[in-house]
């Protein structure tokens, strides 16, 4: 899933579960069961792309998903605490931030290995559009479902 799916993940999360006790594991629960979900992302075909390409995409991707989140905070759920809600937001992303080091800079030392391997095993992959379509469906179905209950 793209970082900003996570980062959307990440605030629903913040919105609905205000104790870190059960957040903080449902956050990085929840980022394996996305990445499970046929997905696109940056790395999706990204042998294809140059690392810099890479780099530059993923940047982008972690950005467009503060400035969301935040977005739906102060439109949506502006009773969530936004330091609470970044802390979440950085934990659903942090399995991707644990591989970043290995996919874009090549650095093989651990943790960085161990998590690219255990994300690759559990990563599924779905190009563009419906890669994208189904990920966008989810994250709006999941918004609604946090404003209605």
């Amino acid at each position: 899933m793209t970082a900003t799916g996570h980062a959307i993940i990440g605030t629903v999360i913040a919105v609905k579960i205000g104790n870190p006790a059960l957040a903080v594991p449902l956050a990085i629960a929840s980022h394996i069961a996305a990445d499970i979900f046929p997905h696109w992302d940056a790395a999706t075909n990204g042998k294809d792309k140059s690392k810099l390409r890479l780099f530059w995409e993923a940047s982008a991707d972690v950005v467009i998903g503060f400035v969301l989140s935040f977005t739906l905070l102060e439109l949506l759920f502006p009773q969530t605490s936004i330091i609470y809600a970044f802390i979440m937001i950085i934990v659903s992303q942090s399995l991707d931030w644990i591989t970043a080091p290995y996919y874009i800079f090549n650095i093989k030392a651990q943790p960085f290995l161990w998590m690219y391997n255990f994300q690759t095993k559990h990563n599924t992959k779905m190009d563009k559009p419906w890669g994208i379509i189904n990920q966008v469906a989810i994250l709006v179905i999941l918004v609604i479902l946090a404003k209605v209950f």
